[in-house]
């Protein structure tokens, strides 16, 4: 059965490489980003599938614009339209930040756009989520899930010398929020998994990252697509692993 998946950061990297995936396995798609105008591969994917990948601006650090796409996504959903799949893939690295010289100003926008962001987008559509099934047991599938990317550099318990101060404490912030989503909608029956994608090649990940965008997408799907109640609030990597906070 084809569903309705919204992925956030959608232009480049694991967020493409989602909204690839998802197309090609039949899923409607909502893929925003920043400047639309700008992002060839998406809307290359979307000439390709014009009636099932619709592309919309965010922002998901600025609050008009998050604004603006709840009041825009009855227009593409349809009034009775709901998610069932909601992506928050849009992050931010600041790189070569050394203790003594972090800035205020970086801190601020990785905890915009890493964790206030996608915590307050998911409070704003939670009107448009499905409902999912409430279960005692872990039968009831498939799942609304909620998936927050995240990132191991965000576990306190992994924490093993300084390096990307703001990116880390955003994402640990972020897995807060995860945790907190998750009690938040489990009379829903809404799922919210945080995921670490592994050490990604893409732009923010590096050349000498170990896993390939088609690999970490892959992995990160099927821990989605086997998620049940139960593990609603858990942080776990692209394998299914469970990750220390």
């Amino acid at each position: 059965m084809a569903r309705t998946a919204l992925v956030t950061g959608a232009n480049r990297g694991i967020g493409l490489e989602f909204v690839r995936q998802l197309l090609a396995r039949g899923d409607h798609v909502v893929a925003t980003c920043r400047h639309p105008g700008k992002a060839s591969a998406l809307n290359a994917l979307a000439g390709d599938h014009p009636a099932r990948l619709h592309v919309l601006p965010l922002d998901v650090a600025d609050a008009k614009s998050r604004a603006s796409l709840v009041h825009d996504l009855p227009l593409v959903l349809g009034d009775d339209g709901r998610i069932d799949l909601l992506l928050n893939n849009a992050g931010v690295l600041h790189s070569g930040e050394r203790f003594g010289h972090v800035e205020q100003a970086t801190l601020d926008d990785s905890l915009r756009t890493n964790a206030i962001g996608p915590f307050l987008l998911a409070q704003a559509l939670a009107p448009l989520l499905r409902d999912g099934t409430v279960a005692v047991d872990d039968a009831a599938s498939p799942c609304t899930i909620i998936a927050n990317i995240s990132s191991q550099l965000g576990s306190i318990t992994h924490t093993a010398r300084f390096g990307t101060p703001s990116y880390a404490i955003s994402k640990a912030a972020q897995n807060m929020a995860s945790a907190l989503l998750a009690n938040a909608l489990a009379g829903r029956g809404v799922v919210v998994l945080a995921l670490h994608p592994g050490w990604v090649q893409t732009e923010m990940g590096g050349a000498q990252a170990q896993v390939t965008p088609v690999d970490a997408v892959a992995g990160l799907l099927r821990v989605i697509d086997a998620a049940t109640p139960s593990q609603s609030g858990s942080f776990l990597d692209w394998r299914g692993e469970p990750l220390p906070w």
